[in-house]
């Protein structure tokens, strides 16, 4: 099980790597006015969101498998843990986090966003606040 905890551990931080650059990456294409600087940013973005894929997909695999060995020796887990229940709520919304990140590089790889650097710089703290959240959650245990 610690295996699986530590693998865990590794795929989520590859995942919020770059959840945490993609957005940077963001503002300064959107603030880019040289049209080589921003295809430049498109290819980057590209290849940094194959990571941060990878990451995610990763995080739910051993995620699931670390739940499934509790569930499997103490039935009892999910019910007797409510901070799990409100982790998994912060995680699923970072799921949907992801989702927008994959989105947003879509709409620039096609020169389709709308979105302002100044938007892009407060959409880029989300996923700290969501892990500060998180990591009280599964250290801390307050309920």
């Amino acid at each position: 099980m610690l295996w699986l905890k530590a693998f865990h551990v590794v795929a989520v931080v590859t995942w919020f790597a770059g959840m945490f650059y993609l957005p940077r990456l963001f503002v300064y294409h959107v603030e880019a006015t040289e049209p080589v600087v921003r295809e430049r940013f498109k290819i980057m973005e590209r290849r940094l969101l194959v990571m941060t894929n990878i990451g995610a997909v990763l995080t739910a695999v051993f995620g699931f498998a670390t739940l499934g060995w509790w569930l499997y020796h103490a039935p009892g887990y999910m019910a007797a843990n409510h901070w799990l229940h409100a982790k998994l709520t912060l995680v699923f919304l970072l799921y949907g986090y992801h989702g927008m990140l994959s989105r947003l590089t879509r709409e620039l790889a096609q020169d389709r966003c709308t979105r302002s650097s100044r938007w892009l710089r407060l959409f880029n703290e989300v996923p700290a606040l969501l892990l500060i959240g998180i990591v009280v959650l599964v250290i801390v245990k307050p309920f």
